[in-house]
């Protein structure tokens, strides 16, 4: 055999490049979001690579960067406002800790808005382009993670996912964050292609 060969790509060998790009997205998403407020920016950021990779479309590390930076002004507000929802539901859990009276509904209340939030946060960030306002991408994914259940259930199940990963093998965590951003670019083409 030839040095100079080419080989011809397979699906199979194109569906193992996507895995591997999502692995090195969430690489990058997870150095982005280590300015913690960074988060929603960082997942835009890394789903807009991986549409791209998907669209047979160049970009890399560099393309990340500039669409982070672009996403970050409003992005960085949305991940406080989600560190602002994190923390009314620890305050929540301790009150069902604490045995007060209504304490586990308003728990359960609370973690269940905290899980759609962040969904809502996730297909938001799965469709951002540079441009687009943080307020509307997050009232419509708002909609559709109420009108899509099936969609949601998947990205709730990436998080566990995640927190799985990180709570066995913590440094395993950070690949999966690509794959996560994955689910929510696929969860929209589905929901697109739907309606």
């Amino acid at each position: 055999m030839a040095d100079d060969a080419r080989v011809k790509p397979t699906p199979l060998s194109d569906r193992f490049g996507v895995f591997a790009e999502c692995l090195l997205t969430g690489v990058w998403i997870a150095v982005a979001s280590l300015g913690v407020v960074t988060c929603p920016a960082a997942f835009a950021a890394g789903a807009r690579h991986l549409r791209r990779r998907t669209g047979h479309v160049g970009g890399g590390w560099r393309e990340f960067v500039s669409d982070f930076r672009a996403a970050l002004p409003g992005g960085w507000l949305v991940g406080l406002a989600g560190w602002g929802a994190v923390a009314v539901a620890w305050v929540d859990v301790q009150a069902v800790r604490a045995g007060l009276p209504g304490g586990p509904l308003v728990g359960a209340v609370g973690l269940f808005a905290v899980i759609g939030l962040a969904v809502a946060g996730l297909r938001a960030a799965a469709v951002w382009a540079p441009g687009d306002r943080w307020r509307t991408l997050l009232a419509a994914a708002g909609r559709r993670t109420v009108l899509d259940p099936g969609g949601s259930f998947l990205l709730v199940g990436g998080a566990v996912l995640v927190i799985c990963s990180a709570l066995l093998v913590a440094p395993l965590a950070v690949p999966v964050l690509g794959a996560v951003a994955a689910a929510a670019v696929a969860v929209e083409e589905r929901h697109r292609r739907r309606h």
